[in-house]
């Protein structure tokens, strides 16, 4: 069986956690960002985790994550 490519557009988006979790970026952080708080910006550099429901799509365009 061939081997499969990987989607580089994922690939750049998201990271696979040791637990096999994938992380993601938040939006809302590229511009307008005057009128938001400080604190909600600050929040907004945190990474976070893909829900369950998307993950399995998600998997499945990073084969060897």
């Amino acid at each position: 069986m061939a081997k499969l490519k990987t989607h580089r557009g994922a690939a750049k988006r998201f990271k696979i956690t040791g637990k096999g979790k994938i992380k993601r970026g938040k939006a809302y952080r590229r511009h307008i960002l005057e009128k938001k708080s400080s604190k909600r910006k600050r929040n907004l550099r945190q990474p976070t985790l893909v829900a369950p429901a998307d993950a399995k799509r998600i998997h499945k365009l990073l084969p060897y994550g």
